[in-house]
């Protein structure tokens, strides 16, 4: 390997003084063609074409030269490239949005199938609903006469108030046909009359019918029936009062009265011989149902008087007030022409009144 060293000193011709301006220096001859010497010593080395001896020195062995494997080619370095400040007057355009297309199909798919089992399971339900029904139609096959085509359905009414029951009663639904067949079906008791009045006192006289007035009593349904032993007759119905509160307070009263003979129920008479439904001793009961008292008047044909533990006038009186007129008419009303919902034990009371003393 040869070193060069070139320096300023080499290429500097002192100025001379003897020199006259103006002229150059005179130039010295070229330097012969080759390398320029060095400064430095150049070490000696074999000429290309110089032989070796071998020497008397045992040859040696060649050092190992190892091979430096190749050096995997640099990766170019990032190039970082300064942001320019933006200017505050110049908007800034946005991003592109972002694309979520792929998750917008998952999601609609996934509505679509859920609405699908919903729809399946809606028609499953409502088929197995509509053989449950049609079983149980078949397995209860009704020979009940239809009595109701033609006309709307009855609403359920609340018989609390008369503000939640505002239909007014009519001879015909409380005694709807010439023969009240009431318990079993056999016992029958034969209607001789029927009257619907707005005027309570016609029912009643004295106190009793004071009392009926004053808490709110506006119309009064009865009929007079032969019992179906021919020896008894009963003049049965219904008060209209405000509530149920009205009702109560005039049932609490009326056995007060009667026992002190401040007033009485009166019997209605329909024809010949039955008149004694107007003037013989009788024995009564009455009961409350919502906003209604329920009551009877229970007299012998003969005019008689009634012990008191007569079981036949009990078994009138309990046809009357209990399964004609409660589980009956007011259970009818109740559940709006249907009679399949329980009712309360309805409260009652009985006693005797003495005949007609005043009209």
């Amino acid at each position: 390997m040869v070193y060069r060293y070139d320096s300023d000193e080499d290429a500097y011709v002192p100025y001379r003084e003897d020199e006259p301006q103006g002229e150059s220096p005179q130039s010295a001859p070229p330097p012969p063609a080759g390398p320029s010497p060095s400064r430095f010593p150049t070490p000696s080395l074999a000429s290309p074409n110089q032989l070796l001896l071998p020497s008397a020195a045992p040859p040696q062995e060649p050092a190992p030269r190892y091979e430096m494997a190749p050096a995997a080619p640099a990766e170019p370095a990032p190039t970082v490239v300064a942001a320019a400040p933006s200017d505050p007057a110049t908007p800034t355009a946005a991003p592109p949005p972002r694309r979520g297309g792929g998750r917008a199909w998952q999601v609609l798919i996934g509505s679509a199938a859920v609405l699908v089992l919903l729809g399946l399971l809606g028609l499953t339900a409502a088929a197995l609903l509509d053989g449950r029904q049609l079983i149980g139609q078949q397995a209860a096959p009704s020979d009940a006469t239809d009595t109701t085509r033609g006309t709307e359905p009855a609403q359920p009414s609340d018989l609390d108030s008369r503000d939640t029951d505002q239909a007014p009663l009519t001879a015909r639904e409380v005694f709807p046909a010439s023969t009240l067949t009431v318990g079993d079906g056999q016992t029958g008791y034969e209607v001789l009359r029927t009257q619907s009045s707005a005027s309570c006192p016609v029912a009643a006289t004295g106190e009793v019918a004071e009392l009926l007035v004053r808490l709110g009593c506006n119309q009064v349904v009865r009929a007079t029936l032969r019992a179906p032993d021919g020896d008894h007759l009963v003049t049965t119905g219904l008060f209209n009062l405000t509530d149920r509160s009205s009702a109560e307070r005039a049932r609490d009263q009326i056995r007060r009265l009667l026992d002190e003979r401040q007033g009485r129920f009166r019997g209605m008479s329909a024809d010949e011989g039955t008149e004694v439904l107007a003037t013989a001793p009788a024995r009564v009961g009455w009961q409350v149902r919502g906003h209604y008292i329920a009551y009877a008047v229970v007299a012998r044909v003969d005019g008689a008087t009634i012990r008191s533990g007569d079981t036949g006038v009990r078994e009138i009186l309990f046809d009357m007030l209990e399964q004609h007129l409660n589980q009956g008419v007011l259970e009818l009303r109740a559940a709006g022409g249907t009679a399949s919902q329980p009712t309360e034990t309805p409260t009652d009371g009985t006693g005797n009144q003495d005949g007609n003393t005043e009209n």
